[in-house]
């Protein structure tokens, strides 16, 4: 078997074994899965008459309840692979012969499918509850490309703060900034109603570009993809090189 044909091969084992796990944890899945709901149907239906935007606040507010999918799937895989440390399920595996970092990739993998299924849970709800995007095909698969992209990035992230952590609850806890960034960008109000302390940063972090970006492809308003490209390309080299050198210290413990 050729070394690709391995590479793919036991990552999909550990991608199988993955999915196995969290299905076991019907709890932490079904909060993964509907508590992002929860919150658009909070700000919806509680904040919304408040905060003025252009057009309808649900419009507006998905894209950002889309990347705080991302956020509460971070924390379930940076508190799985911390756990694989813990049980010693990593310490078992090197003595196989399989692909070093099969088990990395197969968290990353994991994460991903769970998080797009979280997205696509909130926009079917959206739809029910009247979000009309006005993309046509190609800009519906733009969309879905910065989406997956953004959230590959803070994937390898979660499995980099999973191998960082000393226990499965530390892993948990270092995730709640990934979950808090998207409250301080543009998902929710607009930048433009912050201090001027405040929109600094809110207007220069990874959220606010992937965010508008989605608006743009979404509702048809113009703009460039490419900070989102690049913030979410850069987070994701960073997170992948980040676990790559965690695990390698962390197997030789």
């Amino acid at each position: 078997m050729s070394p690709l044909a391995t590479v793919y091969t036991d990552s999909a084992v550990m991608f199988r074994r993955a999915v196995r796990h969290t299905l076991r944890s019907r709890d932490t899945l079904l909060i993964s899965l509907l508590l992002p709901v929860l919150i658009m149907l909070l700000f919806v239906y509680v904040f919304g008459g408040a905060i003025q935007v252009d057009g309808p606040y649900i419009d507006y507010v998905i894209p950002g309840i889309i990347l705080l999918c991302t956020g509460f799937g971070a924390s379930i895989t940076a508190t799985a692979v911390a756990t694989d440390l813990r049980t010693g399920a990593v310490d078992r595996f090197r003595t196989l012969p399989i692909y070093r970092q099969a088990l990395l990739a197969g968290h990353a993998g994991e994460g991903v499918v769970r998080n797009m299924i979280a997205v696509a849970i909130v926009l079917v709800i959206g739809v029910l509850l009247g979000f009309r995007p006005t993309a046509g095909f190609f800009a519906w698969l733009g969309a879905l490309a910065i989406i997956v992209l953004f959230v590959h990035a803070i994937t390898w992230i979660a499995v980099a703060l999973g191998l960082l952590a000393q226990n499965p609850e530390a892993a948990g806890g270092f995730t709640y900034a990934i979950m808090f960034i998207p409250y301080i960008s543009s998902a929710f109000v607009p930048t433009t109603s912050m201090p001027s302390w405040l929109r600094g940063f809110a207007d220069h972090q990874p959220a606010t570009p992937v965010i508008n970006t989605l608006r743009a492809l979404l509702y048809g308003t113009g703009g460039s993809a490419l900070s989102a490209v690049l913030w979410s390309i850069g987070l994701a080299i960073v997170g992948y090189l980040c676990a790559a050198m965690l695990f390698a210290r962390r197997s030789r413990n």
